[in-house]
């Protein structure tokens, strides 16, 4: 199972005005499951509070007969931000629907109009507004299996294991207070724990044989990470925009002493 982030292309020109959004997926990621997808649109500020009605449109060939446009998802918002306001909707079943039917993905239209007639979406890139364009979050499963080769020992909080073991540890950006955090709210970090014996998981035998040689100068082998692994991570930098980078280092995947 994995997250990814992607971010909205623009669209051809259609009657001399710009049109969002277009997601391109790769061909390995219309093979897997969807687990959650979420669509996520900026709305501006208001100088009072206001409904709002977010529509999401797909759109059709040009060579289609009748309306270009097909309604897929609708939201009426009670909104009073005068910040602007990140805005997610339910994109599952769309998202599932272009994998097994990628002909249909013609891209979307997005427009959330308050009382007043104002379209409040921020779809296309404007002075100021860098950042806000419309993304997908999106969480899949893989269906091939990876090989699990010298994975070590996994252990959980009711194992009597007392050899090195990895451990499950959930970490809630939330319960820390952390709401610049777009995605993930929570992710599984792990860690390691447990004693080293001699010679057990060793991944470097120099270790041992220098603390026998020199006892004052080694404190022995620790039951640390030897492998760890990234976590794709969406938040906010203090103009508001969104920012979406690798933070390498995250998840333990493997323990050993060393």
């Amino acid at each position: 199972m994995f997250s990814l982030f992607l971010t909205a292309e623009p669209l051809v020109q259609v009657n001399g005005k710009p049109s969002c959004c277009f997601f391109k997926f790769s061909p390995k990621l219309m093979f897997t499951k969807v687990l959650k997808a979420q669509l996520w649109v900026y709305l501006r500020p208001l100088q009072q509070t206001s409904t709002v009605y977010l529509q999401i449109l797909r759109l059709k060939p040009v060579t289609d007969q009748g309306s270009r446009h097909i309604r897929i998802r609708s939201l009426k918002i009670e909104l009073n931000s005068r910040v602007g306001h990140w805005q997610s909707i339910d994109f599952k079943h769309v998202l599932q629907n272009w994998f097994k039917q990628p002909h249909t993905n013609w891209g979307i239209d997005i427009n959330a109009f308050d009382e007043s007639g104002n379209d409040l979406a921020v779809t296309s890139l404007h002075p100021g507004e860098e950042g806000l364009q419309p993304f997908l979050e999106v969480k899949v499963l893989e269906t091939t299996k990876r090989s699990r080769r010298n994975l070590g020992l996994d252990c959980d909080e009711h194992s009597t294991e007392s050899r090195c073991c990895r451990y499950p540890l959930t970490v809630d950006f939330e319960a820390f207070g952390w709401d610049w955090i777009i995605a993930p709210k929570r992710y599984k970090a792990n860690y390691c724990s447990g004693q080293c014996e001699y010679m057990f998981m060793q991944k470097y035998p120099h270790t041992h044989l220098v603390q026998h040689a020199n006892p004052r100068g080694s404190a022995g082998p620790c039951c640390t990470p030897t492998k760890m692994s990234p976590i794709n991570m969406l938040y906010f930098n203090d103009k508001q925009q969104i920012i979406h980078g690798k933070i390498p280092g995250m998840v333990v995947d493997r323990c050993g002493c060393s």
